[in-house]
């Protein structure tokens, strides 16, 4: 049977991109869904998706990522998709990359592919690169897998994986549970380069707090051991 790939898209604020964003991964030509779960904005993203032929899934008021996420993942089980490809909606995340995603997937069979931006951090803020590999260390060094960008929001996951993991975060700390559960499962991890893109929109991450809720989790989830 054919493999069959569903990207979500979560997304908060962005009317200014997520028409290029949809447009991006329908010209890749390998993607036979395209979900963007609207997370409460309050500008014209869910109108401007819908228009652009995606599938829009609204939320009434905003829940955080995690939430999104999840909403996304429960859309793809529910209709029989083999695997998802997660990317954000503010073109942070090219979505020409979905085509080495879909390659690597059909030739290697990992349960969860990862796109790393640590190959160019020059375009990156410091803040930014200071939270992710301090998160990334600790997530290598309790699990024992060499983790390069445990907060990057492109992956790709089976939804094989996604139906055996209860993830309980309903923010930005959401990603990395998912990833920790993954690797104490000892589930196949792969780690794809991908293109580092920073542009002019606001990011919602709240460097200290946020950081201090992926540390919790991390922490939390290798206790539970879910």
């Amino acid at each position: 049977m054919k493999s069959k790939f569903c990207v979500i898209i979560p997304a908060y604020n962005v009317e200014n991109t997520i028409v290029r964003v949809i447009e991006g991964v329908r010209e890749t030509g390998c993607i036979h869904a395209i979900v963007v779960v609207d997370d409460g904005s309050f500008d014209a993203t869910a109108r401007l998706a819908q228009a652009a032929h995606a599938i829009v899934i609204k939320n009434r008021s905003n829940q955080g990522k995690g939430y999104a996420l999840k909403a996304g993942f429960r859309y793809a089980i529910e209709n029989g998709y083999e695997a998802v490809i997660c990317l954000d909606g503010d073109m942070q995340h090219s979505p020409g990359d979905i085509r080495a995603f879909v390659n690597c997937y059909l030739t290697k069979n990992p349960d969860m592919m990862i796109g790393s931006r640590m190959g160019d951090l020059s375009t990156m803020p410091w803040d930014r690169r200071f939270s992710n590999q301090t998160t990334s260390l600790i997530i290598s060094i309790l699990t024992g897998v060499r983790i390069r960008d445990s907060q990057s929001g492109y992956r790709l996951i089976k939804t094989r994986a996604l139906q055996r993991i209860s993830l309980t975060s309903n923010r930005y700390e959401t990603e990395s549970e998912l990833l920790i559960k993954v690797l104490m499962r000892k589930y196949k991890i792969m780690q794809l380069p991908i293109k580092t893109i920073y542009n002019d929109q606001p990011s919602h991450i709240h460097r200290l707090t946020d950081t201090l809720r992926f540390l919790q989790i991390i922490f939390f989830s290798l206790i539970k051991k879910h």
